[in-house]
């Protein structure tokens, strides 16, 4: 049962991704705008989740797997941010490999405290 919740949550998770990536590549230009927003909402999800189910208990075992290590875990990309920004580099985009690197993990960070704030407030 572990492995089809996992399973079926990571299959949903990288259909999210794809489609926020197609939303995205809208904005055009050579910033990977697409990874950035999911890396960050999965950052907001999973730091929701995950202070949700430590104050709570609405969130079951089997829930947490389905959402935070198959959705999420597909949803993110943090291989895919490695990649872009690496190739930003040898191309010597410079400021955009900084940019992404910064937005990424500095915005994650705060994604993940905003969505731990925010499941606190709900679950009071």
């Amino acid at each position: 049962m572990k492995w089809l919740l996992v399973g079926l949550g990571g299959f949903l998770g990288a259909l999210a991704r794809y489609t926020v990536s197609g939303w995205c590549l809208r904005l055009g230009g050579a910033f990977p705008w697409g990874t950035l927003a999911v890396n960050l909402l999965g950052s907001l999800g999973l730091g929701f989740l995950m202070a949700l189910a430590e104050e709570t208990l609405l969130i079951s075992p089997e829930v947490r797997l389905f959402l935070a290590v198959g959705f999420l875990g597909a949803f993110t990309t943090f291989s895919t941010f490695a990649y872009e920004t690496e190739r930003l580099l040898s191309e010597a985009e410079w400021i955009l490999a900084a940019a992404n690197v910064a937005g990424s993990l500095f915005l994650a960070i705060m994604g993940v405290k905003a969505g731990a704030l925010l499941a606190r407030v709900i679950a009071k």
